[in-house]
């Protein structure tokens, strides 16, 4: 449940618009919904700005099916991640018609309300095409939440020039997202030459010497380049959910009263 959901429930509430029992019934399943194997917490963007999000790695089918249900029920967005596409095709019939399934990122989306343009701008870059799918969940992650995302792909260090010719523009960006495996050097290249914050992301792509994303991480942390986070090997939404939030610390602040 968003802020300004909860503001409206309880403006119709003193307005008589709604009964305590209605208000109620809306509000019983805050802070959290008990499913036994899972504790949904729908009160999570009232504190944090930012839905709770499924990881369906090791899940079930039958508990995905369960969990995006309660979610869809709750009335919010729903993002689900690392849904691989034989579980996605094993529980497509349950879900809503809404639901949309993006095959390379292996993301799985339901909007609850019509898209709307996002704010600022945060730019996913890549090192090579082999990166996009981790890229792609950082940018439907941050575009679902509310961000304007822009993509810049395949500008590795191996071939500079594309990286250089593409420059200004990502240095119109608030911040941006750099993917890489390999010797995950993007990064450390794109934070020597832009003052915008930096949130590097190593992925799993690499010969055997990458320890299927090992080296890239080291990388990556022992940058000497300023500016620069490092989140964990393959964690496109981390990288989406920071952005993000670093992205909205440009807009103006909500008027907070009720």
């Amino acid at each position: 449940m968003k802020k300004e959901e909860l503001k409206k429930i309880l403006t119709d509430l003193h307005q008589q618009k709604m009964t305590p029992a209605q208000t109620l019934e809306i509000l019983k399943t805050l802070p959290f919904e008990n499913l036994e194997f899972a504790r949904i917490d729908h009160h999570r963007h009232l504190r944090t700005g930012q839905p709770e999000v499924i990881f369906c790695q090791g899940k079930s089918p039958k508990q995905l099916v369960t969990i995006i249900k309660k979610m869809s029920e709750a009335g919010g967005d729903i993002l689900a991640t690392k849904l691989a596409p034989e579980v996605h095709k094993g529980i497509k019939r349950h879900l809503p018609k809404k639901a949309e399934y993006n095959e390379l990122s292996q993301t799985l989306v339901i909007r609850k309300k019509k898209k709307t343009q996002g704010k600022g701008l945060i730019v996913v870059v890549t090192a090579g095409t082999s990166d996009i799918p981790i890229a792609e969940e950082a940018a439907v992650t941050a575009e679902l939440f509310g961000s304007k995302v822009e993509t810049v792909f395949d500008v590795g260090v191996a071939g500079i020039h594309r990286l250089l010719d593409n420059i200004d523009h990502l240095r119109q960006a608030r911040v941006v997202v750099a993917v890489a495996g390999m010797d995950g050097a993007l990064p450390s290249v794109l934070g020597g030459l832009m003052e915008n914050p930096v949130i590097a992301v190593p992925t799993s792509v690499g010969y055997g010497a990458s320890f299927n994303g090992v080296a890239a991480l080291l990388t990556m942390l022992n940058s000497c380049a300023q500016g620069i986070a490092t989140v964990n090997i393959d964690n496109g939404f981390g990288a989406g959910s920071m952005a993000h939030k670093i992205n909205m610390l440009g807009e103006p602040a909500e008027n907070a009263s009720i």
